[in-house]
């Protein structure tokens, strides 16, 4: 499995800390779809999945793969800091029918670079999906350091590697890999990064704001493969003004905040979130309205 394109890390949409939302996962998953989005990934970061317990996680396994019905690749994050847990969710995740499981350098504790090898050696055959890795160091204290992710790219199970860590020289090295694992997909987080990484191999963005514009980021991909120089320079202002939305609020969580009040806004869902978060507050959510506003839709 070859995976390339716009592939949304989603939200997850709740009505309190320990009940999904599951109309508004139906909305939010068809604004994608139909957005033309080649993929969706489901408990990462900007579905705050750390914060959420095993049942809830397990229920959104179960309905976003129901709601997506096989037309796009479900992927899904089973990062733990114990082993045994991420196993389960891999089998859960088997089970509902997703395509691949994403998984991160372990966190709280941090972990050696021969540790971390050993570590993926050893849990990768045991994960009932093929795998991509998660680097995200901001999170998760350790990087997957190239030469790391070199020697573990004899495990023929791993699809490739999914960057937020927003280090330019370090994608650049990343896609350098494809010369071991032609076969490997190279994402980036960073949104207003992702055109500029498809020259240099990249596959595609994990890009939290196509939860609400998925056209705009499915363009700004394409324009990016077809080197269209003017349609590229239009998708970047949009972008970088959408980006505007994560300046609003305070805190670290406050991506994860404006891409929730964002598809409040558009009408997809309510913008609870996961203890021990809480919602913008009504100015945050004004500011995140007047940038939303401001963009030129005729793109999307």
């Amino acid at each position: 499995m070859k995976l390339k394109g716009i592939i949304p890390p989603m939200i997850t949409p709740l009505q309190d800390a320990d009940t999904l939302d599951i109309a508004g996962l139906e909305r939010l998953i068809e604004n994608m779809i139909n957005g033309g989005v080649h993929g969706v990934f489901a408990l990462g970061t900007t579905g705050e999945g750390p914060c959420l317990s095993y049942r809830l996680k397990a229920e959104v396994i179960n309905q976003v793969c129901r709601i997506v019905d096989q037309r796009i690749p479900v992927l899904i994050s089973v990062t733990d800091t114990a082993s045994v847990e991420s196993i389960s969710l891999s089998k859960q995740a088997a089970n509902a029918g997703a395509d691949a499981v994403v998984i991160g350098t372990p966190y709280y504790f941090s972990i050696g670079q021969t540790e971390l090898i050993e570590h993926i050696e050893k849990i990768v055959p045991q994960l009932a999906l093929p795998v991509m890795l998660y680097n995200i160091p901001a999170f998760m204290k350790t990087w997957f350091e190239i030469e790391t992710l070199r020697r573990l790219s004899g495990l023929d199970r791993i699809l490739g590697v999914k960057d937020s860590c927003g280090d330019m020289g370090y994608y650049e090295e990343l896609c350098g890999l494809s010369s071991e694992r032609p076969d490997w997909s190279f994402f980036i987080g960073p949104e207003e990064k992702m055109m500029a990484t498809i020259p240099l191999g990249g596959s595609g963005g994990v890009n939290g704001g196509a939860n609400v514009f998925p056209k705009l980021f499915v363009g700004a991909y394409e324009a990016a493969v077809a080197e269209d120089t003017l349609r590229i320079a239009k998708y970047q202002r949009q972008i970088e003004l959408f980006g505007n939305i994560y300046n609003c609020g305070r805190y670290d969580s406050r991506f994860v905040k404006a891409t929730k009040c964002a598809a409040s806004l558009q009408g997809l869902c309510l913008d609870t979130m996961a203890e021990p978060f809480q919602s913008f507050n009504l100015e945050d959510r004004e500011r995140v309205n007047a940038i939303l506003e401001s963009l030129t839709l005729e793109a999307l």
